[in-house]
């Protein structure tokens, strides 16, 4: 990389609809990298960052896709992230290898229930963003309105740049508050970036804006301070490092404002992402050193230092596994060995492509701080690779725990391994998308973060693979808890000639309180060599074992911890298999003892319709058990905010466009798992017990 400085790695993230997609499809277009503007629905090819089938189809984004520009000397990589939330590790994974990011919010909406959780991905990262408030031109567009929700929903200090001048249909530019100018957007496209004086009726308007700008700002310099105590005019340098500083130091999140699809309001963007927003020079990444005792190592990006590199994303081509990599020190070289520090192999890099959406360049080498993709080397996602000599593993990637089931049976039997490439492949591509067989009904489940994110991928399965399935009824995850502390005494004897079998495990089961960390704890008390060392991992094992299928209805258990407190051993006959079974056993046994309930997921559901059906949406909402916390009135929309058993949601967008007349849309995200009324639990224990017996008799 020639020079760092001018480098930024930055992701659009948003809530569904915002205009991600568009924005991105107009800073190709400014900066050169495409030639014709494409919309996201209708005609055309569809936006160049929608490259799948389905993504033109459905007029959404399901996959990140990865881009290069450059913008007056400095290149940006950039990633166009889905918003929907049942694609939210697509963000999660953008972001965990992004510098700085692009928060999207609607003039009219704000807001929204995805951007909260973009926002919170952002802060688990420690990510600098910038916002830009799209959709000026909209029916009921109020940016004020907008930057204090941003302000007091996300906890954000919001600093505006800029101020528009006019609204909805009347929007034709902004004001610039830095260098006070009125900046309009002529040609056909925008691409003509006008400066003129601000008109008259806004001068005072701007200035009151620019003075507050700097207030803001003066809070995080002692020398704008001093300059605005003796009513001087601050130098632009000064203000452009104090923007710049805040921001990369997440104190403060500048604001600008247009309309992506109405070309107006881009170029300032672009200008402020390369003024403000981080290079890889001003990040501390650190790595931990396994080879001395995981000590913390901040990693430098150099291309003369040991290469270490992130796998972020895999996406499995008709040519073989394409790896997307950030790489943060180093240099990636191509025909070189690299060793995956989680599996302990090495391998070689066939190829290193340069990636604009779905076309590719192939190139000999990458350095510090650039995203590329790679061929020949078989990982999984948030694997950290490193030259020979050293060995640190970067922070994995989160992966959020899918919360719905699907059954999936291919139509013809000859299609059994097909399905099972194509179940392989995306498991390895997406971390929140598991596979397993149900061993009492022999049946395949799959599951995900919601219905939309397993049908899109049955969807590809039929389309990539020609593989024609049976769906089954979509499924709630739901999980079994003790409620009250129950002690056990458990010994595990077995007589089969020759050596026997022998363990004895003592202690508390022991309910964790919500919200916990790790579904499961264990504490080890034993003292004096009652039970040797050997056999207290085993025994741990064995504890584990008896989550995986919970004794009220075959759910994983959650909430446990299991303290073992005595026990004793045999001198011939105990043996780490004995103390696994013994364990297990004495798990299964005083679970059952513990009151164990129920928990079902609830999710955090967001409603927008029409005031006149705020009655009817409402109420139905309560019929699903579930609790509306609040609503709010926007421009004759309603939106409701509400916590729901996932149970109850399913089929809900058909119930919701009837009752709407097709003018009302929800979102919904997985919030906590609840106790499930007592008469529904006898019910749902029931259904489980009859499909257990239905599927042992077939």
């Amino acid at each position: 990389m020639d020079n760092l400085r001018d480098l930024r790695n930055i992701g659009i993230s948003a809530h569904i609809d915002s205009g991600k997609t568009t924005l991105t499809e107009r800073v190709l277009y400014y900066a050169g990298k495409i030639h014709k503007i494409e919309d996201v629905r209708g005609g055309g090819d569809g936006a160049k960052m929608d490259h799948m089938e389905l993504e033109k189809e459905r007029g959404i984004t399901i996959t990140s896709a990865a881009t290069t520009v450059a913008w007056k000397d400095h290149k940006i990589n950039i990633i166009d992230t889905p918003g929907h939330v049942d694609f939210t590790v697509e963000v999660e994974r953008s972001l965990r290898v992004l510098d700085g990011a692009v928060l999207v919010v609607t003039a009219v909406e704000g807001v929204q229930s995805q951007t909260l959780t973009v926002d919170r991905q952002m802060k688990r990262y420690g990510v600098p963003r910038l916002v830009f408030i799209n959709k000026m031109d909209r029916t009921g567009a109020n940016p004020q309105k907008v930057i204090e929700t941003v302000e007091q929903k996300l906890g954000l200090t919001a600093v505006p740049l800029q101020l528009p001048i006019g609204l909805e249909m009347n929007f034709e530019g902004i004001v610039d508050l830095l260098s006070m100018e009125a900046v309009y957007f002529d040609g056909e496209k925008g691409e003509t970036v006008r400066r003129e004086p601000i008109p008259e009726a806004l001068v005072e308007v701007a200035r009151q804006r620019r003075q507050g700008m700097l207030e803001a700002l003066s809070l995080y310099s002692d020398e704008l301070m001093t300059i605005l105590l003796e009513e001087e005019e601050p130098p632009m340098d000064l203000i452009l490092k104090i923007l710049r500083e805040a921001t990369v130091a997440q104190q403060i999140a500048p604001v600008l404002m247009g309309t992506a699809y109405k070309n107006k309001g881009i170029q300032p963007l672009l200008d402020a992402i390369v003024n403000f927003l981080p290079s890889p020079l001003d990040r501390d990444v650190k790595a931990r050193d396994n080879l001395d005792e995981q000590a913390e190592v901040v990693l430098q990006p150099k291309d003369d230092e040991p290469m270490v590199a992130m796998a972020f994303k895999l996406v499995e081509e008709p040519f073989g596994q394409v790896t997307y990599m950030r790489i943060y020190q180093g240099m990636l070289k191509k025909g070189e060995f690299y060793y995956n520090t989680r599996s302990g192999k090495r391998a070689r890099i066939s190829r290193i492509l340069r990636v604009h959406s779905d076309e590719r360049e192939d190139i000999e080498a990458a350095g510090a701080g650039d995203i590329v993709a790679v061929m020949g080397i078989d990982c999984a996602t948030g694997d950290t690779f490193c030259s020979e000599g050293i060995n640190y593993s970067l922070e994995s990637i989160y992966a959020a725990e899918p919360v719905i089931d699907l059954s999936i049976i291919p139509n013809k039997r000859a299609d059994y391994d097909k399905l099972s490439k194509a179940l392989n492949r995306f498991m390895r591509e997406d971390p929140t998308f598991r596979v397993h067989v149900d061993h009492e009904t022999s049946e395949t489940i799959i599951s995900g973060m919601g219905e939309l994110h397993l049908e899109i991928y049955v969807e590809r399965i039929r389309r990539e693979y020609k593989v024609d399935c049976t769906i089954g009824q979509p499924k709630v995850s739901y999980r079994e808890a003790p409620t009250k502390e129950t002690p056990y005494n458990y010994t595990h004897k077995k007589q089969t000639g020759g050596s026997g079998q022998y363990g004895k495990v003592v202690g508390k089961l022991i309910p964790l309180e919500e919200p916990f960390e790790d579904p499961f704890e264990f504490e080890n008390n034993v003292t004096g060599g009652r039970i040797p060392g050997e056999y207290i991992p085993a025994i741990e094992k064995g504890f584990r074992r008896g989550l995986v299928k919970g004794p009220l209805a075959g759910y994983e258990v959650i909430g446990v911890k299991m303290a073992l407190d005595d026990g004793a051993y045999h001198d011939v006959d105990s043996s780490a298999m004995a103390f696994e079974i013994c364990a297990f056993d004495a798990f299964r046994e005083t679970f059952r003892k513990a009151d164990p309930v129920l928990l079902e997921p609830i999710m955090k559901v967001e409603v927008e319709c029409p005031i006149e059906f705020q009655g009817p949406v409402s109420g139905q909402v309560s019929s699903k058990r579930g609790i509306i916390t609040n609503t709010e009135a926007r421009e004759g929309f309603v939106v409701i905010y509400a916590e729901v058993p996932l149970s109850a949601m399913f089929g809900y967008s058909n119930d919701l466009r009837s009752m709407t007349q097709g003018k009302g849309t929800f979102s919904m995200e997985f919030y906590k798992y609840q106790r499930v009324p007592s008469s529904l639990q006898d019910e749902i224990i029931k259904k489980a017990q009859e499909d257990a017996r239905e599927a042992a008799k077939a």
